[in-house]
């Protein structure tokens, strides 16, 4: 350590408390001839070695080095914790994707067995009527054989006779064709295999296999760095708000005796089933929907009133409110009825339970949260009905359905604008997460599933040419017994013989259909799980490169930063 000054390498001689540095005697012209403060240099450096400066320093160099050599040690121990945690990832990547060939090879085994036991159970049918129709059509050849021999060598009387038994039997015969015409016999079986709409979900909507998120959190050292304290400011924040967009998963299927609906409610079921309240022409039902979207069974067909809202109270018991007739049922969905009726002094539209109250909100009355549709806002109340905040957006036009997530997150429909919003907890920031891109058409009913994250929405679907160019397809189509001539009741041997033979062609070529139809039906489903298979190959090789280079990158960062830390440890030592 040099005890001259750089500038004018003339020894120390004075220290500037103002800059607190020791200085020569022309600094003092120079660098401090502002200073006022000037000390001659030996009475400050008096006694140092003794000073309690030098102890302190003395304990702050050990303190620091120790810190240095704590803080690399956890970090050598952290690139090891980051490869062994790549390895479990690795792992859990791995055997999600064993998991999915192993359902899938099962649901494609499950699904070829079907194909083969449906096809041979056709067949084995459409064989079964063949071989009776070509007994018959035997038996007819033999009469008209036994007719032309009895026109030639036969007496008046075995003329008659035996006239009369052979139209009794081509009559028979005529009845038979007639019934099978009139019965589900010549009916035509087409087979046909539709894929799941979950299944064809996975190549369509699911867009990754994962996510390799590095999640930060403090780390657990507890080193003395020095002795100022800092203190920190926490702001509140929403983690993963702009994550949110949810994907297709399915459709429900609505029977076709039921597509002119008005959904006013829908909900999910705890056992993840999805009920419906169907509100029409004044008349109200509720339906209930497997997981899968098929349509399970109509639970009300037809509730007392103009129905609104209903909610999921406990046990098989759901609530449905009936808006202005002032009243609220609960309703078993097991055994499909009414088992209460509640009378109250107020409109009531919507509705929400925790399982032992009922909370309604009316035109007066709102509930925690609701949407005021006429005045485009979003409100949010305390349980004891004081407001809170009240939510206000130009892309909110005419909201109705409301649903909130497990994170306290809530969605609106927003009806007019055909979209979907999500709005923060403190009710300050929102996005628009689905629109008319999405496929959302006037959207009404909006439920959330808080464990799972499903959402259930109602929407018009953009199907109505579909709907049309498929109800045309199938105008056209014919069934097999149009195109059998028009049997009579005859006593003409030709006739009905010509009829068998016309039928039986026609089983012949029903039954090559079916052959090719089960081809066409198994290549569908090898096609769709080489697809899956492919796919999944791809998303899964995305999210391993994803997690090497978030690996790499880590390792970099800790590697440089245990450089650094070295070379400063190295300082502090020396």
């Amino acid at each position: 350590m040099s005890t001259y000054c750089q500038d004018h390498m003339e020894k120390f001689k004075l220290y500037c408390s103002f800059h607190a540095c020791p200085c020569c005697e022309k600094c003092c012209s120079d660098k401090h001839k502002e200073c006022r403060d000037m000390k001659p240099l030996s009475d400050v450096v008096a006694q140092v070695k003794s000073s309690a400066w030098v102890q302190l320093l003395d304990k702050d160099l050990k303190d620091v080095k120790e810190s240095f050599e704590e803080i690399i040690k956890y970090l050598k121990s952290r690139v090891n914790t980051c490869k062994f945690q790549k390895i479990q990832a690795f792992a859990k990547i791995q055997y999600m994707k064993n998991s999915i060939d192993e359902l899938f090879n099962k649901l494609e085994k499950e699904i070829k067995y079907d194909l083969e036991y449906k096809h041979s159970e056709l067949e084995s049918e459409m064989n079964t009527l063949l071989l009776q129709l070509e007994q018959r059509a035997n038996q007819i050849n033999q009469l008209q054989s036994d007719f032309s021999q009895m026109t030639q060598h036969a007496t008046e009387l075995q003329m008659y006779v035996g006239l009369k038994e052979i139209e009794k039997t081509t009559s028979k015969a005529a009845q038979y064709i007639d019934d099978l015409k009139r019965g589900d016999n010549l009916k035509e079986n087409n087979l046909q295999v539709i894929i799941t709409p979950s299944v064809h979900s996975i190549v369509k909507y699911v867009k990754s296999f994962g996510d390799i998120h590095i999640h930060t959190r403090p780390s657990p050292l507890q080193v003395n760095a020095g002795r100022e304290d800092q203190a920190q400011f926490l702001v509140p924040t929403y983690p993963g708000f702009d994550l949110i967009k949810p994907s297709m998963l399915r459709t429900l299927s609505i029977p076709d005796d039921k597509k002119c609906i008005h959904i006013g409610a829908c909900r999910i079921l705890p056992d993840s089933t999805y009920l419906i309240l169907n509100n029409q022409d004044k008349k109200s039902q509720l339906w209930l929907f497997n997981n899968d979207g098929t349509f399970k069974k109509e639970v009300i067909g037809k509730l007392p009133g103009s129905s609104t809202d209903t909610c999921f109270v406990r046990n098989n018991t759901v609530a449905v409110t009936l808006g202005s007739a002032n009243q609220i049922v609960l309703v078993d969905i097991e055994k499909k009825k009414v088992i209460k009726k509640i009378k109250i002094s107020h409109d009531c539209y919507g509705v929400a339970s925790d399982g032992q109250i009922l909370v309604i909100s009316s035109s007066e009355k709102r509930n925690n949260y609701g949407t005021i549709g006429d005045e485009q806002k979003v409100c949010c109340y305390a349980s004891i009905g004081e407001p809170l905040w009240t939510f206000k957006h130009c892309d909110i036009r005419y909201p109705q359905g409301i649903a909130i997530d497990m994170n306290g997150f809530i969605y609106i429909a927003s009806t007019e604008n055909n979209s979907v919003m999500v709005v923060s907890p403190d009710g300050k920031t929102s996005k628009t997460i689905l629109s008319e891109s999405d496929g959302i058409k006037d959207p009404i009913a909006i439920d959330i599933n808080r464990e799972t994250g499903t959402m259930l929405i109602s929407s018009r679907m953009n199907d109505d040419s579909e709907e049309k160019s498929f109800q045309k397809k199938c105008q056209e189509l014919k069934p097999l017994s149009d195109i059998i001539r028009q049997v009579k009741s005859s006593a003409s041997v030709q006739l009905v013989k010509e009829n068998f033979e016309e039928i039986i062609n026609c089983l012949n070529s029903r039954i090559e259909i079916s052959n090719s139809q089960k081809q066409k039906a198994a290549q569908e489903i090898r096609s769709m799980r080489k697809s899956i298979d492919e796919y999944l190959n791809k998303i899964e090789k995305d999210i391993l490169d994803d997690l090497e280079s978030k690996q790499a990158n880590i390792k970099s960062e800790i590697n440089t930063l245990l450089q650094q830390l070295t070379q400063r440890a190295n300082e502090i030592t020396q």
